[in-house]
Protein backbone atom coordinates (compact mmCIF):
# COMPACT_ATOMS: atom_id res chain seq x y z
CA UNK A 1 0.00 0.00 0.00
CA UNK A 2 1.45 3.34 -1.03
CA UNK A 3 1.52 6.11 1.55
CA UNK A 4 1.61 9.85 1.07
CA UNK A 5 4.35 11.57 3.03
CA UNK A 6 4.26 15.15 1.83
CA UNK A 7 3.16 16.52 5.20
CA UNK A 8 6.05 14.88 7.04
CA UNK A 9 8.75 16.76 5.14
CA UNK A 10 10.64 19.54 6.93
CA UNK A 11 8.92 22.89 6.83
CA UNK A 12 10.10 25.14 4.02
CA UNK A 13 11.67 22.39 1.89
CA UNK A 14 8.76 21.95 -0.51
CA UNK A 15 8.40 25.65 -1.09
CA UNK A 16 11.93 26.12 -2.39
CA UNK A 17 12.48 25.54 -6.10
CA UNK A 18 15.32 23.05 -6.72
CA UNK A 19 16.65 25.29 -9.50
CA UNK A 20 17.35 28.03 -6.93
CA UNK A 21 19.70 25.80 -4.94
CA UNK A 22 23.52 26.25 -5.24
CA UNK A 23 24.98 24.50 -8.28
CA UNK A 24 27.46 22.45 -6.27
CA UNK A 25 24.75 21.23 -3.92
CA UNK A 26 22.58 20.29 -6.89
CA UNK A 27 25.37 18.26 -8.49
CA UNK A 28 25.98 16.50 -5.20
CA UNK A 29 22.26 15.74 -4.95
CA UNK A 30 22.15 14.14 -8.40
CA UNK A 31 25.19 12.05 -7.54
CA UNK A 32 23.43 10.98 -4.35
CA UNK A 33 20.49 9.76 -6.46
CA UNK A 34 22.79 7.11 -7.92
CA UNK A 35 23.62 5.69 -4.43
CA UNK A 36 27.42 5.63 -4.95
CA UNK A 37 28.18 3.49 -1.89
CA UNK A 38 25.95 0.70 -3.17
CA UNK A 39 27.49 0.92 -6.64
CA UNK A 40 30.97 0.51 -5.14
CA UNK A 41 29.87 -2.91 -3.94
CA UNK A 42 28.46 -3.80 -7.36
CA UNK A 43 31.76 -2.93 -9.04
CA UNK A 44 33.62 -5.11 -6.54
CA UNK A 45 31.71 -8.04 -8.00
CA UNK A 46 32.27 -6.97 -11.61
CA UNK A 47 36.01 -6.40 -12.01
CA UNK A 48 37.32 -9.59 -10.34
CA UNK A 49 35.03 -11.68 -12.53
CA UNK A 50 36.65 -10.06 -15.55
CA UNK A 51 40.04 -11.24 -14.27
CA UNK A 52 38.69 -14.77 -13.80
CA UNK A 53 37.12 -14.79 -17.26
CA UNK A 54 40.40 -13.60 -18.80
CA UNK A 55 42.50 -15.90 -16.57
CA UNK A 56 44.77 -12.91 -16.15
CA UNK A 57 44.64 -9.17 -16.64
CA UNK A 58 41.80 -8.12 -18.95
CA UNK A 59 42.06 -5.20 -21.35
CA UNK A 60 42.15 -2.15 -19.09
CA UNK A 61 40.07 -0.04 -21.48
CA UNK A 62 37.41 -2.75 -21.39
CA UNK A 63 37.52 -2.72 -17.58
CA UNK A 64 37.07 1.05 -17.59
CA UNK A 65 34.12 1.17 -19.99
CA UNK A 66 32.47 -1.79 -18.24
CA UNK A 67 32.80 -0.15 -14.82
CA UNK A 68 31.54 3.21 -16.07
CA UNK A 69 28.66 1.54 -17.85
CA UNK A 70 27.87 -0.40 -14.69
CA UNK A 71 27.88 2.81 -12.65
CA UNK A 72 25.53 4.55 -15.08
CA UNK A 73 23.21 1.54 -15.25
CA UNK A 74 23.00 0.98 -11.50
CA UNK A 75 22.81 4.75 -10.94
CA UNK A 76 19.81 5.02 -13.22
CA UNK A 77 18.07 2.14 -11.47
CA UNK A 78 18.79 3.68 -8.05
CA UNK A 79 17.47 7.08 -9.14
CA UNK A 80 14.24 5.49 -10.38
CA UNK A 81 14.00 3.54 -7.12
CA UNK A 82 14.20 6.82 -5.18
CA UNK A 83 11.60 8.40 -7.46
CA UNK A 84 9.12 5.58 -6.80
CA UNK A 85 9.88 5.34 -3.08
CA UNK A 86 9.96 9.07 -2.30
CA UNK A 87 6.70 8.81 -0.34
CA UNK A 88 7.96 6.25 2.15
CA UNK A 89 11.51 7.63 2.14
CA UNK A 90 10.11 10.81 3.72
CA UNK A 91 8.79 8.79 6.66
CA UNK A 92 11.88 6.71 7.35
CA UNK A 93 14.71 8.09 9.46
CA UNK A 94 17.31 6.27 7.35
CA UNK A 95 16.16 7.88 4.09
CA UNK A 96 14.68 11.21 5.17
CA UNK A 97 17.59 13.21 3.75
CA UNK A 98 17.47 11.80 0.23
CA UNK A 99 17.36 14.48 -2.50
CA UNK A 100 13.79 13.80 -3.61
CA UNK A 101 12.59 14.08 -0.02
CA UNK A 102 14.41 17.28 0.86
CA UNK A 103 13.39 18.92 -2.42
CA UNK A 104 16.96 19.36 -3.65
CA UNK A 105 15.83 17.47 -6.78
CA UNK A 106 12.26 17.62 -8.06
CA UNK A 107 10.36 14.38 -8.80
CA UNK A 108 10.28 15.21 -12.52
CA UNK A 109 14.03 15.79 -12.56
CA UNK A 110 14.62 12.54 -10.71
CA UNK A 111 12.47 10.60 -13.16
CA UNK A 112 14.12 12.11 -16.25
CA UNK A 113 17.58 11.63 -14.74
CA UNK A 114 16.94 7.96 -13.95
CA UNK A 115 15.43 7.14 -17.34
CA UNK A 116 18.22 8.98 -19.16
CA UNK A 117 20.91 7.02 -17.33
CA UNK A 118 19.08 3.75 -18.03
CA UNK A 119 18.88 4.43 -21.77
CA UNK A 120 22.39 5.86 -22.08
CA UNK A 121 24.01 3.02 -20.11
CA UNK A 122 22.32 0.39 -22.27
CA UNK A 123 23.63 2.06 -25.43
CA UNK A 124 27.03 2.52 -23.79
CA UNK A 125 27.31 -1.21 -23.13
CA UNK A 126 25.98 -2.10 -26.56
CA UNK A 127 28.39 0.04 -28.56
CA UNK A 128 31.49 -0.03 -26.34
CA UNK A 129 31.34 -3.49 -24.72
CA UNK A 130 28.91 -5.90 -26.41
CA UNK A 131 25.17 -6.32 -26.75
CA UNK A 132 24.95 -9.32 -24.42
CA UNK A 133 26.27 -7.12 -21.62
CA UNK A 134 23.85 -4.36 -22.69
CA UNK A 135 20.80 -6.65 -22.43
CA UNK A 136 21.99 -8.01 -19.09
CA UNK A 137 22.38 -4.45 -17.83
CA UNK A 138 18.92 -3.50 -19.04
CA UNK A 139 17.45 -6.63 -17.45
CA UNK A 140 19.01 -5.66 -14.11
CA UNK A 141 17.46 -2.18 -14.33
CA UNK A 142 14.01 -3.51 -15.20
CA UNK A 143 14.11 -6.16 -12.51
CA UNK A 144 15.23 -3.72 -9.81
CA UNK A 145 12.82 -0.94 -10.72
CA UNK A 146 9.75 -2.94 -11.75
CA UNK A 147 10.27 -6.35 -10.15
CA UNK A 148 11.64 -5.24 -6.79
CA UNK A 149 10.64 -1.60 -6.22
CA UNK A 150 7.20 -1.56 -7.83
CA UNK A 151 5.98 -5.15 -7.26
CA UNK A 152 7.84 -7.03 -4.53
CA UNK A 153 9.02 -4.48 -1.97
CA UNK A 154 5.64 -3.45 -0.59
CA UNK A 155 3.88 -6.78 -1.09
CA UNK A 156 5.96 -9.65 0.26
CA UNK A 157 8.46 -10.43 2.99
CA UNK A 158 10.51 -12.25 0.35
CA UNK A 159 11.13 -8.92 -1.38
CA UNK A 160 14.86 -8.79 -0.78
CA UNK A 161 15.32 -12.47 -1.69
CA UNK A 162 14.04 -12.17 -5.24
CA UNK A 163 14.69 -8.46 -5.61
CA UNK A 164 18.33 -9.18 -4.92
CA UNK A 165 18.63 -10.83 -8.34
CA UNK A 166 19.25 -7.39 -9.83
CA UNK A 167 22.28 -6.97 -7.59
CA UNK A 168 23.68 -10.29 -8.81
CA UNK A 169 23.70 -9.26 -12.47
CA UNK A 170 27.11 -7.46 -12.37
CA UNK A 171 28.68 -10.92 -12.14
CA UNK A 172 27.14 -11.89 -15.48
CA UNK A 173 28.01 -8.51 -16.96
CA UNK A 174 31.65 -8.79 -15.91
CA UNK A 175 31.97 -12.25 -17.45
CA UNK A 176 30.10 -11.38 -20.65
CA UNK A 177 32.14 -8.19 -21.10
CA UNK A 178 35.28 -10.30 -21.53
CA UNK A 179 33.92 -13.38 -23.30
CA UNK A 180 30.62 -12.25 -24.89
CA UNK A 181 29.19 -15.46 -23.47
CA UNK A 182 28.13 -17.13 -20.22
CA UNK A 183 29.84 -19.77 -18.09
CA UNK A 184 29.16 -22.02 -15.11
CA UNK A 185 31.75 -19.99 -13.21
CA UNK A 186 29.58 -16.89 -13.66
CA UNK A 187 26.51 -18.87 -12.61
CA UNK A 188 28.23 -20.01 -9.40
CA UNK A 189 29.26 -16.46 -8.48
CA UNK A 190 25.77 -15.22 -9.38
CA UNK A 191 24.36 -17.77 -6.91
CA UNK A 192 26.88 -16.74 -4.25
CA UNK A 193 25.57 -13.19 -4.51
CA UNK A 194 21.96 -14.42 -4.60
CA UNK A 195 22.36 -16.30 -1.31
CA UNK A 196 24.53 -13.52 0.14
CA UNK A 197 21.95 -10.75 -0.34
CA UNK A 198 19.30 -11.77 2.25
CA UNK A 199 21.72 -12.42 5.15
CA UNK A 200 23.52 -9.21 4.17
CA UNK A 201 20.40 -7.04 4.21
CA UNK A 202 18.24 -8.68 6.89
CA UNK A 203 20.54 -7.61 9.77
CA UNK A 204 20.18 -3.99 8.61
CA UNK A 205 16.40 -4.36 8.39
CA UNK A 206 16.44 -5.77 11.94
CA UNK A 207 18.25 -2.62 13.03
CA UNK A 208 15.81 -0.22 11.32
CA UNK A 209 12.69 -2.32 11.86
CA UNK A 210 10.71 0.66 13.22
CA UNK A 211 11.23 2.48 9.93
CA UNK A 212 9.73 -0.38 7.96
CA UNK A 213 6.85 -0.78 10.41
CA UNK A 214 6.06 2.92 10.08
CA UNK A 215 5.69 2.75 6.31
CA UNK A 216 4.11 -0.70 6.10
CA UNK A 217 6.89 -2.37 4.11
CA UNK A 218 6.74 -6.10 4.98
CA UNK A 219 10.43 -6.80 5.48
CA UNK A 220 10.91 -10.21 7.05
CA UNK A 221 11.81 -8.87 10.55
CA UNK A 222 8.54 -6.89 10.54
CA UNK A 223 6.27 -9.84 9.73
CA UNK A 224 8.17 -12.74 11.29
CA UNK A 225 10.32 -11.38 14.13
CA UNK A 226 14.04 -11.60 14.88
CA UNK A 227 14.12 -15.29 15.82
CA UNK A 228 12.75 -16.40 12.45
CA UNK A 229 14.99 -13.97 10.59
CA UNK A 230 18.11 -15.17 12.42
CA UNK A 231 17.30 -18.80 11.54
CA UNK A 232 16.85 -17.81 7.90
CA UNK A 233 20.17 -15.97 7.99
CA UNK A 234 21.93 -19.12 9.20
CA UNK A 235 20.27 -21.21 6.47
CA UNK A 236 21.17 -18.82 3.66
CA UNK A 237 24.69 -18.42 5.06
CA UNK A 238 25.43 -22.15 4.94
CA UNK A 239 24.14 -22.41 1.39
CA UNK A 240 26.16 -19.35 0.34
CA UNK A 241 29.42 -20.73 1.74
CA UNK A 242 28.79 -24.14 0.18
CA UNK A 243 28.05 -22.60 -3.22
CA UNK A 244 31.19 -20.44 -3.04
CA UNK A 245 33.30 -23.61 -2.87
CA UNK A 246 31.75 -24.92 -6.09
CA UNK A 247 34.18 -22.72 -8.05
CA UNK A 248 36.99 -24.95 -6.82
CA UNK A 249 35.01 -28.18 -7.26
CA UNK A 250 34.33 -27.26 -10.89
CA UNK A 251 37.98 -26.41 -11.47
CA UNK A 252 37.69 -22.65 -12.05
CA UNK A 253 39.81 -21.66 -9.05
CA UNK A 254 42.74 -23.08 -7.11
CA UNK A 255 44.21 -23.15 -3.62
CA UNK A 256 44.31 -19.41 -2.94
CA UNK A 257 40.63 -18.79 -3.57
CA UNK A 258 39.74 -21.94 -1.66
CA UNK A 259 41.66 -20.86 1.44
CA UNK A 260 40.07 -17.39 1.40
CA UNK A 261 36.58 -18.83 0.79
CA UNK A 262 36.92 -21.30 3.67
CA UNK A 263 38.36 -18.82 6.17
CA UNK A 264 36.06 -15.91 5.29
CA UNK A 265 33.06 -18.22 5.06
CA UNK A 266 33.92 -19.81 8.39
CA UNK A 267 34.00 -16.44 10.12
CA UNK A 268 30.69 -15.51 8.43
CA UNK A 269 29.09 -18.69 9.83
CA UNK A 270 30.49 -17.90 13.27
CA UNK A 271 28.87 -14.46 13.18
CA UNK A 272 25.59 -15.82 11.76
CA UNK A 273 25.29 -18.48 14.46
CA UNK A 274 26.18 -15.89 17.11
CA UNK A 275 23.35 -13.66 15.93
CA UNK A 276 21.00 -16.64 15.90
CA UNK A 277 21.94 -17.56 19.48
CA UNK A 278 21.35 -14.01 20.70
CA UNK A 279 17.99 -13.82 18.90
CA UNK A 280 16.89 -17.21 20.29
CA UNK A 281 17.77 -15.97 23.76
CA UNK A 282 15.41 -13.04 23.34
CA UNK A 283 18.16 -10.42 23.16
CA UNK A 284 16.98 -7.12 21.67
CA UNK A 285 18.31 -3.63 21.13
CA UNK A 286 22.04 -2.89 21.00
CA UNK A 287 22.92 -6.23 22.59
CA UNK A 288 21.60 -8.09 19.56
CA UNK A 289 24.65 -6.78 17.64
CA UNK A 290 22.99 -7.47 14.31
CA UNK A 291 25.12 -4.88 12.53
CA UNK A 292 28.26 -6.93 13.14
CA UNK A 293 27.11 -9.40 10.49
CA UNK A 294 25.99 -6.59 8.18
CA UNK A 295 29.42 -4.95 8.24
CA UNK A 296 31.22 -8.28 7.96
CA UNK A 297 29.08 -9.22 4.95
CA UNK A 298 30.61 -6.33 2.99
CA UNK A 299 34.12 -7.35 4.03
CA UNK A 300 33.35 -10.96 3.14
CA UNK A 301 32.20 -10.28 -0.40
CA UNK A 302 35.16 -7.95 -0.95
CA UNK A 303 37.65 -10.59 0.21
CA UNK A 304 35.98 -13.35 -1.77
CA UNK A 305 35.98 -11.44 -5.04
CA UNK A 306 39.51 -10.12 -4.58
CA UNK A 307 40.49 -13.77 -4.20
CA UNK A 308 38.66 -14.50 -7.46
CA UNK A 309 40.84 -11.90 -9.20
CA UNK A 310 44.13 -12.92 -7.58
CA UNK A 311 43.71 -16.69 -7.83
CA UNK A 312 44.60 -17.00 -11.55
CA UNK A 313 48.06 -15.57 -10.77
CA UNK A 314 48.78 -17.87 -7.81
CA UNK A 315 47.05 -21.17 -8.43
Amino acid sequence: MYVTAVESRPAGVLGTSPSHRPFGARVKAFVALTKPRIIELLLITTVPVMFLAQQGVPDLWLVFVTCLGGYLSAGGANALNMYIDRDIDALMDRTAQRPLVTGMVSPREGLVFGLSLAVFSTLWFGFLVNWLSAWLSLAAIVFYVVGYTMILKRRTSQNIVWGGIAGCMPVFIGWSAVTDSMSWAAVVLFLVMFFWTPPHYWPLSMKVIEDYKRVGVPMLPVVAGNKVVARQIVLYSWVMVAVSLMLTVLGYTGWFYTVVAVLAGGFWLYEAHGLNSRAKGGVTGAKLKEMRLFHWSITYVSLLFVAVAVDPFLS
